[in-house]
């Protein structure tokens, strides 16, 4: 196997990651919104989002496939065009959800961005390619991390001089409601989350793993072997970001001050 050297600057590992920006709904600061992009930067957090693509091709900062949970609204969020998107309220709050152009200026560079390109594992390049395309005229420290190895190959292709991540955990379970509505190859897929099946083919420059399946094989080796960083993901409060730190270089974190 030929693998290229790592592309892991200091930024990655430097500030905690707040999860979806550092959000508290009962405050009116709901996650993925410009105004948790503000709070984190407030913080000095690095700040980890979200991005879906709307029906004319828009990269839009939202978790979920459904809209409901977020906007009370029926549907699911790929299915409507950017500037109906831009106009749902996201609830509890009088926040919009926001495009990545937004985010991106909102941010301008102040603390590092972890953009996570979802997927529907249909090996659509669209999403990918207006990400990358809107980070190449970003001026601030950004990386993009996916679950889906094809978006991780895609991306070294692309633009091979971005930071790029796989998200993982050692014992998929679907939980996170991901590829929704299709059995999407899913053992196959697993497996080669799980067990980095991928990695010649995407060669990631980090890895972002689920804290619950931390220490792991795939995980202990990248580091040892390869010196790359690992992410971990979703620490909500202190004492499980201590204990994850000791398998992992960074936290992803929401509920909690990592540094309170």
């Amino acid at each position: 196997m030929s693998l290229a050297p790592l592309n892991a600057p200091d930024w990655l590992v430097a500030r905690p990651i707040a999860h979806r920006g550092l959000h508290a709904a009962g405050a009116g600061v709901i996650e993925n919104s410009l105004a948790a992009a503000r709070a984190a930067v407030a913080r000095g957090f690095a700040i980890e989002c979200d991005v879906q693509d709307s029906a004319d091709g828009e990269a839009m900062v939202f978790h979920d496939h459904e809209l409901a949970r977020l906007t009370g609204e029926n549907g699911v969020l790929r299915e409507r065009r950017a500037d109906a998107i831009a106009r749902l309220t996201l609830a509890g709050s009088g926040e919009r959800v926001p495009s990545l152009s937004e985010l991106l200026a909102t941010v301008a560079g102040h603390v590092p961005l972890v953009v996570e390109i979802k997927s529907r594992f249909d090996a659509d390049p669209r999403l990918t390619r207006r990400t990358l395309a809107l980070l190449a005229g970003y001026d601030g420290p950004a990386c993009v991390k996916s679950c889906d190895p094809f978006v991780v190959a895609l991306a070294r292709e692309i633009a091979p001089e971005r930071p790029r991540g796989i998200v993982g955990r050692s014992v998929p379970d679907g939980e996170d409601g991901e590829r929704p509505g299709r059995e999407r190859a899913r053992d196959m897929s697993d497996l080669a989350m799980s067990e980095l099946l991928h990695f010649e083919r995407t060669q990631p420059d980090f890895l972002s793993w689920r804290a619950k399946d931390l220490p792991c094989v795939a995980t202990h080796l990248c580091r040892t072997l390869r010196g790359m960083p690992v992410m971990t993901w979703t620490l909500r409060d202190a004492q499980a970001a201590g204990d994850a730190l000791a398998y992992a270089d960074q936290i992803i974190f929401e509920s909690f001050d990592p540094q309170g």
